[in-house]
C-alpha cells in the first residue's frame, strides 16, 4: 500500500488494523502515532470505555425518560382539556334540562288548572241538564 497524501492517509487510517500498515501510515505522517497511540490504550483499557458507554447509556436513558415523562405531560394535558370541555358542555346541558323542567311543570300546572276548569264545566253542565230536565 502506497500512501502519495494526507487524505490517502487519513482513509487509511480510519480503515486499517493491520499493523504493517499502520506501520507505513505513520511513516508517512508521524503525528498520526499521537492518534494510534491513543485508540490503542483504548483498545487496551476496555473497562474505561465501558464506564465511557455506560455514561452515555445512562445519559441516553435519562433523556429518554425525559422525552417520555415530557409526552406524557402533553397527552395530560390534551385530556385534560378536554375533560374541562366536556364539563362545560354537560353544565350547559344540564342548564338545558333544569329550563326545559320547569318548562314542564308551568304546563304540568297548567294542564291541572285546565283539568279542574273542565271538571267545573262539566259539573254546570250536568247541573244545567237536571235543571232543564226538571223545568221541561
Amino acid at each position: 500500500m502506497v500512501i502519495n497524501n494526507r487524505l490517502e492517509a487519513w482513509l487509511a487510517f480510519m480503515c486499517m488494523d493491520d499493523p504493517d500498515d499502520i506501520l507505513r501510515i505513520i511513516e508517512s505522517c508521524p503525528d498520526f502515532k499521537e492518534m494510534y497511540e491513543q485508540i490503542y490504550d483504548i483498545c487496551r483499557n476496555l473497562d474505561g470505555v465501558m464506564r465511557m458507554f455506560s455514561k452515555e447509556l445512562q445519559e441516553l436513558d435519562r433523556n429518554s425518560v425525559e422525552l417520555m415523562v415530557d409526552e406524557m405531560q402533553k397527552d395530560l394535558d390534551k385530556t385534560r382539556e378536554k375533560l374541562v370541555e366536556t364539563r362545560k358542555k354537560m353544565e350547559t346541558k344540564d342548564q338545558q334540562l333544569v329550563e326545559t323542567r320547569k318548562k314542564m311543570e308551568t304546563k304540568d300546572q297548567q294542564l291541572t288548572e285546565k283539568d279542574k276548569e273542565i271538571e267545573l264545566l262539566k259539573k254546570e253542565l250536568e247541573n244545567m241538564k237536571k235543571l232543564y230536565e226538571e223545568n221541561k
